[in-house]
Formats: structure tokens, C-alpha cells, sequence
């Protein structure tokens, strides 16, 4: 048994002091009043006085890069990085080497996951333009969502034929996470820029140009169109644009089937920061204007806005060379994706109650995952421990994902994760990690 002693727990939109009592995986107990001498005899104490303790932050958009890409990153190196950043679930898109678009490849991704993932994971069906019938098979108590390309991206896992887009919306009854940018606006964007700059390199901040805010507005507006007509459960994920929060209702997220994720590197950065970064921040879709940032750090205070993911997607720096058109989008984000939102938070732009409602009790009730991303009495003791007053900076030797680098290097913060819970075993501790556990499928709720 475990005890987490006297620690300012942040849940349900309330924080108060209490200690939590783990036995066998799970929360047996939290006790607001004095912990029973007979049972601190007997149990293994972590204080976390003067600490944030969280649930597990639940990260539904992650890029591990496993299998064919671990250059990059792999389920070990990259559930590291998420484990010391306070994630304790994620959830995997299908652009990998093979792509998981058939029910074998998720169950063998699955497989690789049991004897590599230090966290709990689940992973996406990715759908193409002829693996409709594998959609149609899927469990969906074990797969996540469905994960749709309105827009090529890294992988190239396009779906561009219009009678396809509506049978999947129509006939897919899990949820549909999208990446959401027109592809025609996108081709004319860059060609118009092709034409100007020639054989010369096309500045980075014309990234923000090329993969424009009318194209993802284009491409939302018709998904948002195509699942009010077939009641889809659709999300879409890392808003990047003011425009496209008029398409959002601001109402609780069981009340509606059309739901929003943002990013912090939208919340964050803006196109000012690709003089200093470059294709360090290089996305799809871009990061875009100090208006669009702004729009969607007040948006993460309303309810159009429903989940905080971090995309997170390693790539090497060497593939990270060239201009707008030829450097390749994403950026590791993980490790640094909860201190960078409580850091928002400790300056007024959000709140903690806030931050864990988006990044941890929200993911689990949209996606419906049983018994996790909450601090309650039976549920899965998957916890976050987080020192609130911890002054550090991210170098190259804090950076755990394997690429090593990240667009926060050089950046300060003031609170720290210091362990990590999963299952009930203390997989993170202070810098140091416990390899002999590995994370846990996720159940999915659904009839």
C-alpha cells in the first residue's frame, strides 16, 4: 500500500487538503481529516505537503513514432518523457511505419505496447481512402477513436474522396478526431508562394500563410456540417485559429457531439516567435497570429474549448532543416506540455482547477475511458504529484524525449513534477524511473 500524505488535491474543480490511501492499483481512500495511525503503520508514505497532487494527466494526441519511425522516439523513450511531464495515459495516432489503418496493426501495436510503454495507452484506427471495412470491425472498448486526415500531414494519410467522408461519418460510431486544414487552399497557398520565391527559400513565417487560417476554418466548418447531419461524435483536434471558435458551442461537454481540443505551443507561441525558432515550432496546422494565440488562451476558459493534447511529435533536427515548405512540421512536446499550462495558470491566464479539467477529467469522459483521469474513491490510481514552488529550466540534458531538443529549452518554470503514479506504482520519482511496470490498456465504456 501506498499513502500520498497531506497534499493540495486539485480535483472536480476543487482543491482542498486530503491524503490518498492506494492499495492494489487503485484509490482505496482519501481522507480529509487525520490519516488512522493503524494504517500509516503499515504503508509506504509519500508527503506531498505544500504539493499540487492531480490525477494523471490523459494525453488523447501523441505521436510515439512506434513502429518504423523510433529514430525519432519509440514507447520507452517517449513514455518517459510523458511519465516525467505528469502524463500517465495517451493515446497514439496511426501515421507510423506500417500505418495502424487494419484491426491486426492495432493489436500488434498493442502488443508492442505491453512490454515497452511506461504509461497507459491506447492508439487510433487511421482511416484512409480504401480501409473503410477495418473501421467496421473495430472493438470499441479498445480503440480509442478514429483518426482522420482532412489535410495531408506528416505520414500523408489523406482522405479526399467526398463519398467516403460522409459513410464514415455516417456509419463510425466512436469518436472522430480530425486534423482539419483544406488541402486545395493549402496547394494554392504554396504555390502562390512558390511562384514569388523561385529556386530561393521560402521564410518560415510564411508557414503561417501557406497552411492559412481560412484553410482550417474551410476544412472545420464541413466537418462540423458532416456530423450534425449524421450525429457523429466528432473532435477536433489542435485548434490553431480565432475564426473557427464561431463554429464551437459553449456548453458542457455532455451536452454536445462536436467538441474542440487545443495545444500548448498555440497558447504559447505565435508567428512573432518563427524569427527566433524557426521550424522548431513548425506545425500543422501553423501556428499562427498573436490575435488567433490570444483568441484561444480566453477560449480554454470557456466550454468551446474541451481538451488540452499536446500533438506531441518528434522529429530530428536534421529533419527539422529547411524552409516553410520543406522542414518537417512537429515538435516534441509532452514532458513540458502540464508545467507550461500550471505556468499559465500562476500568471492569471487560466486556472488549475481549469488545467485539470482540460487535460485530465475531460479526455476521460469525452472518450469514455473507464475508471481514470479523476481522484476518486475505486478509480485507477493514476496520480501526479507536482511541487509548487520547484524554480528550473529546460536544457538539453532535461530533455527526455529521444530527438532531444524541444522549443522550450532555455525556458523557466516554476512548478515541477516530482512523481508519477500509474496503476498505483510510483513510475516517476524525482528524476529516477521504475522500467519493471508498464502502463496498462485502456477500457473504453461505450455500448
Amino acid at each position: 500500500m501506498l499513502l500520498i500524505s497531506n497534499g493540495r488535491i486539485v480535483n472536480e474543480g476543487k482543491i482542498y487538503k486530503a491524503s490518498i490511501l492506494i492499495k492494489d492499483g487503485k484509490i482505496d481512500a482519501i481522507y480529509k481529516d487525520e490519516v488512522p495511525k493503524s494504517i500509516v503503520e503499515k504503508v509506504h508514505t509519500i508527503d506531498a505537503d505544500d504539493c499540487w497532487v492531480l490525477p494523471g494527466v490523459i494525453d488523447s494526441h501523441v505521436h510515439f513514432r512506434d513502429p518504423g519511425l523510433t529514430h525519432k522516439g519509440d514507447l520507452l523513450t517517449e513514455s518517459k518523457a510523458a511519465a516525467a511531464g505528469g502524463v500517465t495515459s495517451i493515446m497514439d495516432m496511426p501515421n507510423t511505419n506500417p500505418q495502424t489503418i487494419t484491426v491486426q496493426a492495432f493489436e500488434e501495436k498493442c502488443q508492442l505496447a505491453s512490454t515497452k510503454s511506461l504509461v497507459n495507452y491506447s492508439f487510433y484506427l487511421g482511416a484512409t481512402n480504401s480501409n473503410f471495412e477495418e473501421l467496421q470491425k473495430i472493438d470499441p472498448s479498445k480503440v480509442c477513436g478514429i483518426k482522420l486526415f482532412m489535410g495531408s500531414s506528416t505520414g500523408n494519410m489523406l482522405v479526399d474522396k467526398d463519398s467516403l467522408l460522409h459513410r464514415i461519418f455516417e456509419d463510425v460510431k466512436i469518436p472522430v478526431a480530425i486534423h482539419s486544414e483544406d488541402e486545395g487552399t493549402v496547394k494554392a497557398n504554396a504555390a502562390t508562394y512558390k511562384a514569388e520565391y523561385g529556386e530561393n527559400p521560402i521564410p518560415m513565417k510564411y508557414h503561417a500563410k501557406i497552411r492559412s487560417a481560412e484553410a482550417c476554418y474551410k476544412s472545420t466548418a464541413l466537418a462540423i456540417e458532416l456530423a450534425k447531419k449524421y450525429g457523429t461524435r466528432l473532435h477536433i483536434l489542435h485548434l490553431s485559429t480565432a475564426k473557427e471558435l464561431a463554429l464551437f458551442d459553449n456548453v458542457s461537454l455532455d451536452k454536445k457531439n462536436v467538441t474542440a481540443e487545443a495545444c500548448p505551443h498555440y497558447l504559447l507561441f505565435d508567428e512573432n516567435d518563427y524569427d527566433t525558432l524557426g521550424a522548431r515550432i513548425k506545425c500543422n496546422p501553423s501556428i499562427k497570429s498573436t490575435q488567433d494565440k490570444e483568441a484561444l488562451l480566453a477560449a480554454i476558459n470557456t466550454q468551446k474549448i474541451d481538451t488540452i493534447g499536446t500533438d506531441h511529435a518528434p522529429h530530428l533536427l536534421s529533419e527539422k532543416e529547411g524552409d516553410a515548405l520543406t522542414a518537417t512540421s512537429g515538435m516534441p512536446q509532452i514532458q513540458h506540455a502540464l508545467v507550461s499550462m500550471l505556468e499559465l495558470a500562476k500568471h492569471g491566464k487560466t486556472t488549475i482547477e481549469n488545467v485539470v479539467e482540460k487535460m485530465c477529467h475531460n479526455p476521460a469522459k469525452l472518450y469514455q475511458i473507464n475508471k481514470r483521469g479523476y481522484i476518486r474513491k475505486g478509480y485507477y490510481a493514476d496520480i501526479v504529484i507536482v511541487q509548487r514552488n520547484a524554480s528550473w529550466q529546460v536544457n538539453t540534458d532535461t530533455i527526455l524525449s529521444k530527438c532531444g531538443w524541444s522549443p522550450y529549452e532555455g525556458k523557466k518554470f516554476s512548478s515541477k513534477v516530482t512523481y508519477t503514479i500509474i496503476n498505483g506504482n510510483v513510475v516517476y520519482s524525482n528524476g529516477e524511473f521504475n522500467e519493471d511496470t508498464k502502463g496498462q490498456a485502456l477500457e473504453f465504456t461505450r455500448a
